[in-house]
């Protein structure tokens, strides 16, 4: 019977040994396919990051535009504006220097009233 037992336990020793192997391959094949996802997860994400950056370069380049048009707009406007008002001071600045000159020079004395 001892050697039917030692044959018994060899073999129930054997498959223990089999199937720790089962479970240590299994750990590795599920430690493989998290790195596999990790890996694959990150490829997406970066895919996703570059489509949303051009996107934004494209709604960027569209919308600023705009934006540049105004800008020269106000500009040209600015300018008009500057040489009109040059060309006003230009006008009237013989007119306005004359009658800074006429108010120094033309003093009129006045006794100053007792309050």
């Amino acid at each position: 019977m001892s050697a039917q037992n030692s044959a018994g336990i060899q073999t129930l020793l054997d498959a223990e040994r089999e199937a720790q192997k089962i479970v240590q391959k299994a750990r590795e094949y599920r430690t493989k396919r998290v790195k596999d996802a990790r890996s694959e997860a990150q490829k997406e994400i970066e895919e996703y990051r570059k489509q949303k950056e051009e996107e934004f370069k494209k709604f960027e380049k569209e919308h600023s535009s705009g934006n540049k048009k105004a800008e020269e707009d106000a500009n040209k406007e600015t300018e008009a504006k500057i040489k009109e008002i040059e060309e006003i001071g230009k006008k009237s600045s013989s007119k306005v220097v004359e009658q800074l000159l006429a108010a120094v020079t033309n003093v009129k004395a006045e006794p100053i009233k007792p309050q």
